[in-house]
Formats: structure tokens, sequence, C-alpha cells
């Protein structure tokens, strides 16, 4: 049965984008277009717009409790119809990092219901991602919205656990009109704030993230960041579950990329070989990137710990920006120290070449929903060596890749030793290289997924 689907986030690859959050947007609705649905996605109107995208102005809605009115635009690409918000609060292009996230992402909240009614959609599932997105299901649920969103299904997506949005309850309960009744434990209530995130998960009819081990990962004190309990009680009535995300195998595609333009070992070889010649690397040695945030979460900490046993035997190529000690101390090791290069920032080019040429690929990541760049990695014959993980464990078989249990440097080199080991043996090498880039990391499995628990909703 065809549905009509509905997604709410903060940010939609092309048009807006801070991560991978982006990035799932801008591909699971295309796919459940493509397999025959009614797709719509609503996002802010930034005041800036990537892809060159210039909406066409189509309502002006009046939203209660609102000063002022919201203002829609629409876009139809390859068979979803993407809509956007422009109201105060989103004048910059900048995504997040204003005193005011929480206020402005809760006006967008309370916008949507009204901004889908006055275009005449009737949604039969509300997909909602993330924390800006949070209050959703509890405003549909308790305040006044359209009739059109009484019967609607809501489905509640975790990205990432960490950012939560958090606010004093008064200025929460005064911006959307929810009861006071609700600001208690088992509620809205977290440590005293109104917390989105939370919000999302108890009100939602079903809760998703992005892959099984990180929907059990969460579940746990080490993981659940002081949401395990809720997530516990969640995972008891069943409305938890993990799904993986899959890549842009357009975007992502070895042989019609300029940086790659291969399908088999002896294209990879030769990628490899301009790739370090043009960096400068010893043609003699294997090359192992990292392509990253800056974070603690992605461990960039553990891999310079490790850098200096890693430089013994490898080239390394580290790709990224974020955290300013990290970057300045890559810097100063990229000044003097032979068979490394750093390139500070990201440079979509750079970053195919580096997918493509490089033999293996670093990701020492504290913990990881999903992760994109294992599969892209593979998909370009370079082989993860990885924290045994979340999206990580899920996606990564050691027939291919190698995985490593703790987040230590120690931990890291013993795997980069057992890759090291298999590197020279260039017929072993080569069959796990032939297995990673046979795999399928196209976005249809996932979206099927998807489309089988919002029927199960809707049953």
């Amino acid at each position: 049965m065809p549905l009509h689907v509905l997604h709410v986030s903060s940010e939609v690859y092309p048009f807006s984008k801070t991560g991978g959050l982006a990035d799932v947007l801008g591909a699971l609705p295309l796919e459940q277009a493509r397999l025959g649905h009614t797709v719509t996605v609503i996002s802010p109107w930034y005041g800036e717009l990537g892809g060159g995208a210039e909406p066409h102005r189509v309502a002006i809605v009046s939203v209660p409790g609102m000063f002022g009115e919201v203002e829609i635009g629409r876009l139809y690409q390859n068979g979803v119809t993407y809509l956007f918000v422009r109201m105060a609060g989103f004048e910059s292009k900048q995504l997040y990092g204003f005193k005011n996230d929480v206020e402005r992402f809760i006006f967008f909240a309370k916008a949507v219901p009204f901004a889908i009614a006055a275009m005449g959609l009737q949604p039969q599932i509300l997909h909602a991602h993330d924390w800006a997105t949070g209050l959703l299901p509890a405003l549909i649920k308790f305040t006044p919205v359209p009739t059109t969103f009484q019967r609607v299904k809501m489905v509640y997506s975790i990205h990432n656990l960490q950012y939560q949005g958090r606010w004093n309850p008064w200025d929460v309960l005064s911006w959307t009109g929810l009861p006071s009744s609700l600001v208690h434990s088992e509620g809205l209530e977290f440590f005293g704030d109104v917390n989105m995130m939370k919000a999302g998960i108890v009100y939602a009819d079903a809760v998703t993230t992005v892959s099984p081990t990180y929907a059990q990962e969460i579940t746990t004190l080490a993981y659940g960041e002081k949401l395990e309990g809720v997530l516990k009680r969640v995972q008891r009535d069943g409305r938890l579950h993990g799904i993986i995300n899959g890549i842009d195998l357009e975007r992502w595609d070895p042989v019609t990329d300029a940086q790659a333009g291969f399908s088999d070992w002896q294209g990879k070889q030769a990628a490899r070989a301009r790739m370090q010649i043009e960096l400068e690397l010893d043609l003699q040695r294997p090359t192992v990137a990292l392509v990253t945030r800056f974070a603690q979460q992605k461990g960039i900490d553990i891999a310079i710990e490790a850098l200096g046993d890693l430089l013994e035997r490898w080239n390394v190529v580290i790709l990224g920006d974020g955290d300013l000690f990290s970057e300045k101390v890559l810097g100063l090791i990229s000044r003097y120290a032979p068979h490394f290069a750093f390139y500070k920032g990201y440079n979509e080019d750079l970053a195919h070449q580096v997918y493509a040429g490089a033999d293996a690929f670093l990701m020492p990541s504290r913990f990881e929903p999903c992760g994109l760049s294992q599969m892209i990695s593979m998909r370009y014959g370079t082989l993860p060596i990885a924290r045994d993980t979340g999206g990580l464990h899920d996606t990564i078989s050691p027939e291919i890749g190698f995985l490593f249990p703790e987040a230590s440097a120690p931990s890291l080199l013993e795997a980069t030793d057992a890759a090291f080991d298999v590197w020279q043996d260039p017929t072993a090498w080569s069959k796990r290289v032939h297995a990673a880039m046979a795999l399928d990391w196209s976005w249809e499995s996932s979206a099927n997924k998807y489309l089988e628990l919002y029927q199960r909703l809707l049953a």
C-alpha cells in the first residue's frame, strides 16, 4: 500500500548540512519515493540554502502562540516534495551554535503541523529526526493542531544521542503551550530541565536509531547519555528499533568518480599510486587514511597517540578539522614527519581521492551510531580498521576489515599490525578488497525496513 510519509529535520542535503543527519535526509526520502510512496520533507528555510536552491513561495501561515506569520517555500526534486519554513530566528545561513537554538527549533516544530495543513497534505506517517524535532510528538498529542494530524503515526529517529536539546521548563511550557502535567520523570523532565530528545523518545509511536548494535548500546550506562533508563523502557515495550543507513551510491561511485575511475583491483592500484605520488608518500608502504571531524567521539586523540608507531610502517593521511589542539598538533607533526600528510578542513575532491587511493581507513571512534565512512571506504576497496562499536560492528565483517575492542592506542595498533601482516600478502589483501567492493550499501534495504515499520504502526 503506497504511503504518504512526512520527514521533519533541521538539515537536509544538499540544502543544509553540518553532518550525517543531512546525508540521511538527502537519501532516505529519495529511495522511499523511488519505491512508489509519496514523500514530503520539511526543514527550516535558512538565510542561504545549498545546491543553489530557490524555493517557490507558496503560502503564508499563522501559527497559534507565535508572533508574526511564517512563509512556506516548495521545491520538487526526483519525486520528493521539499518544504521550507521561513520564520524569525533562521535568517542566518548558520544552522546551530546560537544561544537560543532550543527556542528556535521549538518554534519551527510548532509551525510544522500548520504548514503541512496549509499545503493541503495528509501524511499518514510523521518521521521526526534528532533533538531539534523532538518535541513534535508531544506537540501533536497535547496541543491543538490541525485535524490532519489526529490519526498520524509518529516515528522518532535518534542519530546522535549526545545532542539532546535541554532548556528550563518554564520557558518551554510558555513557548509550546504544553501542559505542566507533562513535566515529570516519566515525561519531559530531565534533571530539572525539559529534554527535547527525551520527549521524542517518550511520546513517539516508535523510536529508531541508525544501527542494531547502537540500539542495544544506548540502553546501557556506558552509551545511554543518562537516557538509558527511558530507552530500556522503550525497548521493553518493543518500540526501539535499529536500522542501518545506506550511502549515496551516485555520489560515492568509484567507477564514475573523477578521483577514482576504477572497478577492479588493477584500477585500485593505479588510483593508489596517483594519490601517493601527489601527496609525496612512499610507494613501497601501505597507506592508512582518516577523514573525520576532530572530536572526542571520533577518537582523534587516540589516532594522534598512535601516530608515532603507525609511521614506522605506514603512510598516514589525515583530512579534517574541529578540535583546535588536534589541528595544531597534526599541523606541527606534518612539517617534520616523513610518510605523513595532513589537510586541515574538508575538501570534497581530496576526500574522494583519499577514499580511492588509501589501502586502509582508520575509525577509532569511542562510539559510532552508524558511520558512513566505513561503507564508503569499502565501496572504494579501502579496508576499514575500526573500533568494534555501534554501526561499525554491524557493517564490518572480520573477513574484510579489522576491528579492535578498546578505545585506546594499544588496541588500535594491534589491529593495524594485523592489517599490515595481511597487506604483505597481496593475494590475501586483494581477496578482501574484492569482497569489500562487492558489498551493497544502497538505501533500498534500509528504506524498505523503515516502510515495514510504518506499515506495522498503521496496521
